[in-house]
């Protein structure tokens, strides 16, 4: 018992024992500088540097571009900045496209191919309601005039589904695609499917403000658009969203890209509602898809 204690007490002051290390002047032997230190304490020294430099590496790697070069690290971020690029590439390639157009058809009038009437013009992402170009014609409202004054007084047309007007109002369809499953309300499915293309961009069906944008377990990421004539859109199960609550969006412009997110969700596509006066319509009574 008696040696197992000196042993314990032969280790402790062994690395307690101090050490001198003296620094002295080559040419005249003085001491310039010394310390003197344990086995303990210089062990003690060099974990607290390691730890230090552990810790300066860690924020040199967060805080620059290294961080990307990690496996796993900052995905998400990555997979948003790709995103982004793809959806200004293809923005930039449509503003090629009509600049092409636009310089073809000055190419043919100065050839004398064409002449200024019979040009149509590229069409553009976006449209307003404000559009002149959209705004109704005196015939068609001449017409529309002498429908209403005859059909008045027919109760047919004083259905509550046929009391929306949408004069003036045109809506874009927000995703180029084929429609997998229709508008059915008796089994609750009040908007039409689209499945389209990975990753393309959905765009608003008319211009608006964004009352929601957000996650639901069931349906995924999902924003809705209320728009002055008293019509919501609604988009659901889509990969990204790229506008906020409060922002306002004009027709065609892009709000989010499609995904397969949600529980309700079986494979890539875009759930599409449209409502009027808090009632749910069929889309393709009001957009060509």
């Amino acid at each position: 018992m008696s040696k197992r204690k000196n042993n314990k007490h032969d280790f402790w002051k062994r690395i307690h024992f101090k050490y001198k290390l003296s620094v002295i002047n080559e040419n005249t032997l003085e001491e310039v500088a010394k310390i003197r230190t344990s086995k303990f304490w210089g062990t003690l020294l060099v974990f607290f540097l390691v730890i230090i430099l552990m810790v300066l590496s860690s924020i040199v790697i967060i805080s620059t571009p290294i961080r990307n070069y990690l496996p796993g690290y900052l995905d998400s971020e990555i997979m948003e900045q790709a995103l982004m690029s793809a959806i200004r590439a293809d923005s930039l390639e449509q503003q090629l496209l009509h600049q092409s157009i636009y310089i073809s058809n000055i190419q043919d009038i100065f050839a004398g191919k064409i002449s200024v009437d019979s040009l149509t013009y590229a069409d553009t992402v976006s449209i307003s309601e404000d559009d002149k170009s959209l705004r109704s014609t005196n015939t068609e409202k001449d017409f529309n005039r002498k429908f209403e004054e005859e059909e008045k007084y027919t109760i047919s047309v004083l259905s509550p589904n046929t009391a929306a007007t949408t004069e003036n109002i045109t809506f874009f369809r927000p995703v180029k695609g084929v429609i997998s499953d229709k508008y059915n309300p008796s089994i609750k499915h009040y908007g039409v499917d689209i499945v389209a293309a990975p990753k393309a961009s959905v765009v608003a069906a008319l211009e608006g403000t964004v009352i929601f944008a957000g996650f639901d377990a069931n349906v995924g990421y999902i924003i809705q658009i209320q728009h002055s004539n008293g019509f919501i859109s609604v988009y659901k199960h889509n990969a990204m969203l790229l506008k906020e609550i409060g922002d306002e969006v004009r027709t065609g412009e892009a709000i989010a890209i499609i995904g397969d997110t949600g529980k309700l969700s079986n494979g890539a596509h875009l759930h599409f509602e449209l409502w009027y006066k808090g009632k749910p319509v069929n889309p393709e009574l009001y957009i060509s898809f």
